[in-house]
């Protein structure tokens, strides 16, 4: 991804510090961060190809949830920002979706059906109330503004703070894809994602590990993009992936209304198939799942998950793996 790319960039050299209460950073403020195609967002890289985590936290989003134990599934974090130890006070599913009694996503795609062009199609994360008591965690999300413009959907996200190197990343991945649901409901072209920051940072505890991911080099966009979503309202396709996902996380059988989902929403129920298998150690599994996927895109993050190979050269040595199998239970369990 380009634009985090150069954003870490800056952050890397950069000599601005701040010490914030998680830890000493580097930062950058008033941050603006423009993706001309929205659907190159994804990471293709050795450290920091993160789909399964990133998808897991879109599908928590979208599912209204702030169930601790949902989302701690795909990112073990959350566990430390919780306060009764069941639920996550900054959730966004439940502020997306029933702020105050208000379906805020349902009111901008009423907004927009009616006006196209309006300037009001805004939905609120961040509230007053999140500073007038201490927290653990609030929304680093303020708003979320859609506007048509030449017949293009395009979302401009503005964010409090943002950690360039694991919240930026899931942050693009999510209102992307949220952005692209909107755009197919309302039957319109995908238009560019703005990505605004008030501070920009990177923990000094992740410093080396971002030189490292810098020095990867550059990703040709082609190489990133997801496919295309399917034509017509989405919402349905979403509903039976949200049920998948459910039965996956609690171990239940897929029903066969899964075969009749377009190969793109297929094929998110196989990488979470595959993250399943993968939590439970049951890796052997996962190349016929891999075989069954529609786009090449995936393979490298499948190909991770899966158990290490050895080659053969012929002189009859084994020679090294050309997979390595994750050294870390939590390796996808980070933002």
């Amino acid at each position: 991804m380009l634009t985090r790319k150069l954003g870490l960039g800056k952050l890397v050299k950069s000599n601005v510090r701040n010490q914030a209460a998680r830890g000493g950073t580097r930062e950058l403020r008033s941050v603006l961060l423009k993706l001309s195609n929205p659907r190159a967002r994804l990471s293709h890289t050795e450290k920091k190809g993160k789909i399964f985590s990133a998808l897991g936290e879109l599908l928590w989003y979208l599912a209204k949830s702030n169930d601790l134990e949902f989302i701690s599934y795909y990112l073990d974090q959350y566990r430390k920002e919780s306060e009764d130890g069941a639920t996550v006070y900054g959730a966004y599913g439940p502020r997306l979706f029933n702020k105050r009694g208000n379906d805020q996503v349902k009111n901008v795609l009423d907004l927009l059906g009616r006006h196209s062009s309006t300037r009001r199609a805004v939905i609120q994360l961040f509230d007053a109330e999140d500073i007038a008591a201490p927290h653990k965690e609030i929304p680093c999300t303020c708003t979320l503004q859609f506007m048509v413009r030449d017949g293009r959907l395009e979302l401009a996200a503005c964010m409090r703070s943002n950690d360039a190197f694991k919240g930026l990343p899931h942050d693009v991945f999510s209102f992307t894809m949220i952005q692209e649901i909107v755009a197919r409901t309302l039957g319109h072209q995908l238009g560019v994602y703005t990505h605004f920051v008030g501070s920009l940072h990177l923990y000094d505890s992740d410093l080396r590990a971002a030189r490292q991911y810098l020095d990867e080099g550059w990703q040709p966009t082609q190489l990133v993009a997801m496919p295309t979503m399917p034509p017509g309202d989405p919402r349905p396709s979403v509903e039976a992936l949200l049920a998948a996902e459910a039965a996956i996380r609690e171990g239940r059988s897929l029903d066969d209304s899964v075969e009749q989902l377009a190969p793109y929403w297929r094929d998110l129920v196989h990488l979470l198939e595959i993250y399943g298998l993968w939590k439970r150690k049951e890796g052997a599994k996962i190349p016929k799942i891999r075989r069954a996927m529609a786009d090449p895109v995936y393979k490298e993050y499948i190909t991770r998950r899966e158990p290490p190979k050895r080659s053969v050269p012929r002189s009859g040595q084994p020679g090294l793996p050309f997979t390595e199998s994750p050294t870390d239970e939590g390796d996808d369990e980070e933002r």
